[in-house]
Order: C-alpha cells, then structure tokens, then sequence
C-alpha cells in the first residue's frame, strides 16, 4: 500500500496500481460470494466509447476470473456503433441494450450471476481516474457509480437531479 506521506491516494490502492492505471485498466474487486457487499463490483476505464475496441479486452480478463461471460449489458447511447453481439477469443458474448447508464456495464456469467463495473469515461485525467476507482471498489461501498463520478470531478448532475 501506499504510505509516503501526501501520496494521493495513501492507504487505499497498491502503490503498483499508481504506476500502471491507465485507460484500458479493469480494476475488480470480484466477491462471487451471495453476501457480496457494495454498489459495485470493480471498475473499467475504456480508452475510448468504440465498444468493438473496447470490451473485447475487458471480456478477456473477466473471464480469466470469473469464467466465461454470457452477456454485457450497457446503454447503447454511451457507445459507439454498438452491436448485438461481439465474439472474443472464439465465444459469443450477448450485447444486452438497456438503459443502465453510461457510467455502469452489468457483466453476466452464467444464468443470474451480474457484476456490476463502474466505467470511467476514456477522457478523465489520471488523477481523477485514480480517485473513482479508488472510490468504487471500497468494501461495502454505497455510492452509486454516479455519485462517484462526481466526487472524483469527472461526472455531473443531470438537470432537476438532486444527489
């Protein structure tokens, strides 16, 4: 962990996350546990809204922890030319099309086993990525990925929305 003083982020992530999190990183705290805990399972910080690109990468290292992944449900209005499925490293993975947020991707493995990713968007700076990913993987955590998004200065409130 990180214990120099007046390290961003001290205490919260291994000082290796610091060096290497860049656009492109999955950062999973990945409980498979029916107690699990917290608004969110980990997070994902696409280097940019081409989901073809993207999510091929991200379903490669969930299935190297979870097993192979059935589907991805994320907002298509967040993405790039989105398509009903995509195949990755041989299997097909379902695009589920739902209005979950541009800030969330609901990964499902199995019949009923979701994992729900915090998705930084490709343009935050490294500092403000840090502190959003940080956030979102706290044990127990309640904030919602929105709510996280805008306490690391990357998200903001939609009109009439109160936080």
């Amino acid at each position: 962990m990180s214990d120099e003083p007046g390290a961003p982020y001290a205490g919260l992530l291994p000082d290796g996350f610091h060096r290497s999190a860049r656009p492109g990183t999955v950062l999973l705290r990945l409980e498979t546990t029916r107690s699990r805990e917290g608004a969110l399972d980990g997070t994902w910080w696409p280097r940019s809204r081409d989901i073809g690109a993207e999510l091929p990468e991200l379903v490669a290292a969930l299935t190297e922890h979870l097993g192979p992944v059935a589907s991805v449900g994320l907002d298509t209005d967040a993405w790039d030319d989105v398509p009903a499925r995509l195949v990755v490293d041989g299997r097909s993975v379902h695009i589920d099309r739902h209005q979950v947020g541009d800030d969330t991707v609901i990964i499902t493995r199995g019949d009923r086993d979701h994992f729900s990713l915090l998705v930084v968007p490709p343009q935050a700076s490294l500092e403000a990525a840090h502190a959003a990913m940080a956030q979102a993987v706290l044990a127990g955590g309640t904030d919602s990925a929105q709510q996280i998004l805008i306490a690391a200065g990357i998200g903001s409130v939609p009109p009439g929305e109160v936080l």
